[in-house]
């Protein structure tokens, strides 16, 4: 524990509400959510472990509860984006903490992000620690995005998408209908803070082998790309359009090039008045690129200019919670 961290633990205690996603993690789930509450009760003043069962088809919700952890459970399988929406608005203070069922995030790093979320609007466990269990299949898909990621925000990024974060909740609220009910939830608060120029603060953490299987499947590979770029378009359209639009202004320019030089030699005295000297594909070029990057100017101004303000989403049906017994909530 760092002196920071052993400071906010001898001082201020914050109280905080952690939000647990669960689906299928009956293995793990138990021995998470008594090393959370080990864990909170040293470091933390009043607090909750909330669990939220996303349609689990085992006995996650039940071994939750018997935890000592307040349980919502959805009727049907909605996405890890939707269980932390349900459990961030469910909660009962101010200071949220995700975290995962299946014992992936070592515990012990909890007092550093709520040390840090002091100075910060978001505290990111960053899994670049000296004992960090990421399978190697997921690796390149992980750089790629990493790197688109880093362009669009303009810095570089240590860990887009770790579920180990704390936050306060007016701080996420208003981007709830932007954030997505899948695996991409943290993808995209990441880059919504980013661009909205929230302070955002990475700490070094370990990832530990998980319990039990994994849910990411290679087709989210392709919904994180499409979510990076759809928040590119929403906080910095310039750096997508900028780009294309350069990519193919140099492509027309180049045609272009082409098509004066051809004209010249087909032409014993050549005049560029009254012949068509520019092929179409040329002038397509050039135009696609003015287009593209007229388009960018106009969204980022308009973007800029509009000041957008979402409320919480209203509670969702095909949920059930159950309340926490008395020693869930820290005995306060």
């Amino acid at each position: 524990m760092t002196d920071k961290a052993q400071g906010t633990a001898a001082g201020y205690r914050p109280a905080v509400s952690v939000v647990l996603p669960a689906y299928n993690e009956e293995q793990a789930i138990g021995e998470e959510i008594r090393s959370l509450r080990e864990m909170l009760s040293r470091v933390a003043g009043a607090h909750e472990i909330i669990v939220v069962d996303d349609g689990s088809t085992d006995a996650t919700f039940e071994r939750g509860l018997a935890a000592g952890a307040r349980g919502i459970k959805h009727i049907n399988n909605r996405g890890y984006g939707a269980s932390l929406k349900t459990g961030i608005l469910a909660a009962k203070y101010e200071t949220i903490l995700i975290t995962d069922a299946d014992g992936t995030y070592p515990v012990e790093h909890i007092p550093t992000l709520l040390a840090e979320l002091e100075r910060a609007d978001m505290v990111v466990g960053a899994r670049v620690g000296a004992n960090v269990n990421i399978p190697l299949i997921r690796r390149p898909a992980k750089w790629m995005l990493g790197m688109l990621a880093n362009h669009i925000a303009g810095q570089r990024i240590p860990d887009l998408n770790s579920g180990l974060r704390a936050f306060r909740r007016e701080t996420v609220l208003p981007y709830f209908s932007l954030l997505s009910n899948r695996f991409s939830f943290t993808t995209t608060i990441t880059l919504a803070l980013l661009g909205d120029d929230y302070r955002v603060v990475y700490v070094p953490i370990n990832y530990l082998k998980r319990t039990g299987r994994s849910k990411i499947t290679p087709w989210h590979f392709m919904e994180f790309m499409i979510l990076v770029l759809r928040m590119a378009m929403l906080f910095q359209p310039l750096r997508v359009f900028l780009p294309a639009s350069l990519a193919f202004l140099a492509l027309g320019i180049t045609k272009a090039v082409i098509d004066v030089a051809t004209f010249l030699t087909q032409h014993d005295h050549p005049s560029v008045f009254g012949y068509p000297v520019l092929s179409t594909s040329s002038l397509l070029l050039l135009s696609v690129a003015l287009q593209l990057g007229v388009l960018g100017l106009v969204a980022d101004g308009v973007i800029r200019r509009i000041i957008q303000q979402h409320g919480p989403m209203p509670p969702s049906h095909g949920v059930h919670a159950v309340e926490p017994a008395a020693q869930a909530d820290g005995g306060r």
